[in-house]
């Protein structure tokens, strides 16, 4: 059966409409309606306000990155290389308080370490984009350089084997012993630093060619705390005692490889050839 709606009344609703729910059911469609339009209107009219702004962000004194390269874009790749090296906006760019970015000079080029950024960055793109081209049978999906890769972390993306080197040379065996202790005490999980037993083991090579006999036995004797059924360690320090002219010492060290390496030929040697003198 046919339905008819009364004509409007001066109100403009229908006559006898009153509150009911089929009045609603005629008036939500509208209003969803009217109502999309708005919020159509509203996008439209930000977006042609954002395009309209006379004064929209550009990055300065880029020498790097693309001119056109978006605020985020660019901000991602700050945090980037701040995670990388475990280091604020601060380290390369100046002003400020060191805390917040209040103050903060980003086009300045003052900071040497900018500079330094820039040329890594080119670095990068040359070992990814020219040298590991090179490389073949390349795996799958493809390993690229990144400021991580090297820096793990640190500012000077030094190893662990480097960083004692250099405070042997600088205030002895002694602080190297107690720097080792104090990095693996808080970075062994860090991935800073790599505490595996040849990392020790190589600094000692590189101390005795270095001349320094006495700080890689010191040396090796700390790495033997930490692997004490490692032969190596025993072995390389009666090498070391040998390389003195120290045949006690290095007679007891050779028989403790043994007591670990059973069947170590190279020690079994070293004891005959003592025993003999």
């Amino acid at each position: 059966m046919a339905v008819s709606i009364p004509p409007p009344d001066r109100t403009g609703s229908p006559r006898n409409a009153g509150n009911g729910a089929g009045a609603g059911r005629m008036l939500r469609p509208m209003t969803n309606r009217l109502l999309a339009i708005v919020a159509t209107l509203a996008l439209a009219t930000s977006v042609a306000a954002q395009q309209a702004d006379p004064s929209p962000w550009k990055g300065q004194n880029l020498q790097y990155f693309p001119a056109d390269i978006t605020r985020e874009a660019l901000i991602l790749r700050m945090r980037e290389f701040s995670f990388a090296l475990s280091v604020r906006c601060q380290y390369c760019h100046s002003g400020g308080d060191g805390v917040s970015l209040d103050g903060v000079d980003f086009a300045s080029d003052e900071k040497a370490t900018k500079k330094k950024a820039r040329a890594m960055l080119r670095l990068t793109d040359q070992i990814n984009n020219t040298l590991l081209t090179q490389v073949p049978s390349r795996a799958e999906p493809r390993v690229v350089v990144e400021c991580s890769t090297c820096h793990h972390g640190l500012r000077l993306p030094k190893s662990l084997q480097t960083t004692l080197f250099e405070v042997v040379s600088e205030r002895g065996a002694e602080a190297a012993v107690a720097r080792y202790r104090e990095l693996r005490a808080s970075d062994t999980l860090s991935g800073r630093y790599s505490f595996d037993e040849w990392e020790i083991n190589e600094l000692a090579r590189r101390l005795v060619a270095a001349k320094n006999t006495a700080a890689a036995i010191a040396i090796l004797e700390m790495n033997g705390e930490f692997y004490p059924k490692s032969p190596a360690i025993d072995f390389q320090i009666a090498e070391l005692h040998f390389l003195r002219g120290e045949r006690d010492l290095a007679l007891a060290r050779y028989r403790k490889t043994l007591e670990k390496a059973p069947n170590h030929t190279q020690a079994k040697a070293r004891i005959a050839e003592l025993e003999k003198q």
